[in-house]
């Protein structure tokens, strides 16, 4: 499958991830030759560079950050694009954590990193991003929001109240990069089997890391700001959007 749109040098921001892998090996299965990866675990920062390397890439590296510390979200984009040295295609910003409900949600500090590593970091790091590739004049921005955001339930409330943060900043995030030569893409994937989900009950459409991937690489051909996996969940979030609060209590915390 070829890369949509030259997609020769990629960042990605929490590269090590299950479905960030499973993008970044398309990705160099066709046009991307330099990959940076940023994450907080350097053996498995080192696995997914290698691994890169033997899906296509020529130049990889690596960079660590960590989600909990905002202040650092700046510094740690400025850092990869110096790495790529080049200019950059796409950045990746696939920054998150499910976390445990029950527990966290009486847990002030827990709550807090939950809106920290979701919502507050990925937008400070967003902010560096944005501003480097408006001043190249072109690029693109792909960030993990869930379908979960869309109408949040009890059971995830801390996790999808903060990807719902994120999802509506970058959807004007991406209205705002009008005419500037950058988009600004979201994927909102249902529940994905990863090292994230594991203990976690099954859902109705759960899929892989690499139907993700593989929805996004088709995403990247077409001018939808939100891209949807399955893509059929496009049509089941009418409906769901439309459901009375009553009956929607009745469905979310089965």
């Amino acid at each position: 499958m070829k890369s949509r749109g030259g997609i020769q040098n990629v960042v990605v921001l929490a590269g090590s991830s299950d479905i960030a892998r499973a993008l970044t090996k398309k990705l160099c299965l066709a046009d991307t030759h330099t990959v940076i990866l940023v994450g907080r675990n350097q053996i498995l920062l080192d696995a997914a560079a290698l691994e890169a390397q033997e899906y296509g890439a020529s130049k990889t590296d690596t960079v660590l950050f960590d989600a909990e510390d905002p202040s650092n979200a700046a510094s740690t984009v400025r850092g990869a694009f110096e790495k790529a040295g080049e200019h950059v295609d796409l950045v990746v910003v696939a920054v998150g954590m499910v976390g445990h409900q029950l527990e966290d949600e009486n847990d002030a500090a827990a709550s807090a990193r939950m809106m920290t590593v979701n919502v507050t970091w990925p937008v400070a790091a967003l902010a560096e991003v944005r501003q480097r590739l408006v001043e190249q004049g072109s690029g693109r921005i792909l960030v993990f929001s869930s379908a979960a955001a869309v109408r949040v339930r009890r059971v995830s409330y801390l996790y999808a109240g903060a990807k719902s943060g994120l999802d509506r900043i970058c959807l004007c995030m991406a209205e705002s990069l009008t005419g500037s030569g950058v988009r600004l893409q979201v994927i909102r994937p249902a529940a994905v089997r990863t090292r994230m989900s594991l203990g976690l009950a099954p859902t109705p459409f759960t899929t892989g890391p690499n139907e993700v991937a593989d929805n996004i690489m088709r995403g990247f051909a077409t001018d939808d700001v939100v891209i949807w996996s399955p893509p059929l969940l496009r049509y089941v979030f009418v409906l769901v959007r439309l459901m009375p609060p009553a009956l929607w209590r009745r469905f979310a915390n089965r």
